[in-house]
């Protein structure tokens, strides 16, 4: 198969098709995907807080009455699916649809899937989780394409224009846990419930319904606006439509996530996750040698790094969930909270942070730390904060500890998170050949979704009753990140050449 000659960037000539005057001098189409984001993370995040907790509950209480192993079951199978099929959505915006309607469609049907899990019963449940992750699929790659397509080739405001995007995703992060999880949660709204003679175990599902709200206010603000993007995201002008190449993409996408749907434990997971990207990478990088191919090389490094960063980094929706409603004293100020607002904590940080490290790279440079050093510092912060958790477990052994070591972990993590995942986003859009911009976002998140499969998998060993044995299972995984940010750092210069190339 011929290859084009190398791009060095995906969207040349933007400057004469996309409107300026947008946030801190960033183009005007920023705007409109930061509230469109916000709201669709809004939707995303508002349902996953309240998600294992609700599988959990027991079916007097509104809930589904699963037991641990099914409940991290399911939730590790929908969020990896969620992040899953961005890679077949990334290949119909890119060939069909382009990147503006993709979003639009996408959010249409993940505004569908929320709405569809108002309704109580299996039948209902299951559907709507089918729905948001389908229309996330088309949704998440096609907007950060859009993001990506805002900027010239070499334009230094990139990196601070995703950071600024990621802080548009986490104000609806944080937004949402506070509201979907005291409309589910929340013992007062329950008492207006029952003073109103509604069933107040329904509460869990105006907690769902508010998430469907929110997804309604992004897609009205994103077509209300879509003149700010100028052209970005316009369909493809060619006449043919690879509808072969859709079927192997939609055939391999089925394959891999029904082998990882029905798998029920991690461990046999991690070797094949550590070998197939390496021995891409080497194949790309060291044997081919071409331009493009050794910048696909440094991408399926850093899918390696990022699998495992979101498989650690995602057990905020399970393993310390469940820490967090077992074994934490859920209080402030003297007065308690619901669990679900813990998810709103990563969010919180991360728009304290994301302004100071958004001014940072463009006040550094030049001079800021390469690619792969940011992910091995994000990794390294990642590490640090699953190394908390051994003593944090391990003081459970006198009963409830209290919320600092959650504040704390979070802390950590999110530190990580701002070293890894805006600059991820950013750096997949400057190394995608310009015909696959959308794809290899989807593979990015593909990323996401092994790491959610693997962070569902690995609550499932997750233990309450044994703080020795909670400690060790920390442990392991803070020595499993340790030892691929010292990979990383080490293997820094190789892989800046792999990205330089031409």
């Amino acid at each position: 198969m011929s290859r084009p000659a190398p791009l060095p960037d995906p969207v040349p000539h933007v400057l004469e098709i996309v409107p300026e005057g947008g946030i801190g001098g960033h183009p005007k189409g920023l705007n409109n995907l930061f509230y469109a984001e916000m709201w669709e993370r809004f939707s995303y995040y508002g349902m996953r807080a309240l998600l294992l907790l609700f599988m959990l509950e027991p079916a007097t209480k509104g809930g589904m009455g699963w037991d641990q192993t099914h409940a991290t079951t399911v939730y590790g199978n929908y969020t990896m699916l969620s992040y899953m099929l961005c890679i077949l959505g990334g290949f119909v915006a890119d060939n069909f649809l382009g990147a503006r309607r993709a979003v639009l469609i996408g959010g249409a049907v993940i505004t569908l899937g929320h709405f569809t899990l108002v309704m109580p019963g299996t039948t209902t449940f299951y559907a709507g989780l089918s729905l948001v992750a389908a229309g996330t699929g088309l949704l998440k790659p096609s907007i950060s394409t859009l993001v990506g397509g805002l900027y010239a080739p070499g334009d230094h405001r990139r990196d601070a224009g995703f950071s600024l995007f990621y802080m548009g995703i986490n104000l609806g992060a944080f937004a949402a846990p506070l509201i979907t999880g005291w409309l589910a949660q929340g013992e007062t709204f329950r008492g207006w419930l029952a003073a109103a003679g509604i069933d107040p175990a329904s509460s869990w599902h105006w907690g769902f319904g508010a998430a469907g709200v929110g997804m309604t206010f992004g897609m009205l603000i994103y077509v209300r606006r879509l003149s700010w993007l100028g052209r970005v995201g316009s369909p493809p002008s060619h006449g043919h439509r690879p509808w072969g190449r859709l079927a192997a993409v939609a055939a391999g996408t089925a394959s891999l996530g029904l082998t990882l749907s029905f798998a029920s434990s991690a461990r046999w997971i991690m070797p094949a996750l550590c070998v197939l990207p390496v021995v891409g990478a080497v194949w790309l990088g060291v044997i081919r040698k071409d331009g493009e191919s050794r910048r696909l090389a440094a991408v399926l490094i850093f899918f390696l790094a990022a699998t495992l960063f979101w498989a650690i980094f995602e057990q905020a929706g399970s393993t310390l969930t469940l820490f967090a409603e077992k074994l934490t004293h859920n209080e402030a100020f003297g007065e308690p909270f619901p669990s679900a607002w813990w998810q709103s904590v990563n969010a919180l940080m991360v728009m304290a942070l994301a302004p100071a490290f958004a001014w940072g790279w463009m006040r550094l440079g030049h001079s800021q730390p390469s690619v792969p050093v940011k992910f091995g510092l994000g990794l390294l912060f990642l590490g640090l904060s699953f190394a908390l958790m051994v003593p944090a477990a391990s003081a459970t052994a006198a009963g409830k500890v209290g919320p600092e070591w959650l504040l704390s972990v979070y802390l950590l993590q999110t530190v990580g998170e701002m070293c890894l995942s805006p600059v991820g986003l950013s750096t997949m859009t400057k190394l995608a050949p310009a015909r696959l911009t959308s794809m290899i976002l989807g593979v990015w998140f593909l990323a996401t979704a092994i790491g959610s499969k693997l962070a569902g998998s690995l609550a499932a060993e997750f233990t309450a009753q044994d703080p020795a044995a909670m400690s060790a299972f920390f442990l392991e995984q803070t020595w499993a990140v340790a030892a691929v940010a010292a990979a990383l750092f080490v293997l820094t210069p190789w892989i800046r050449r792999l990205m330089e190339a031409r």
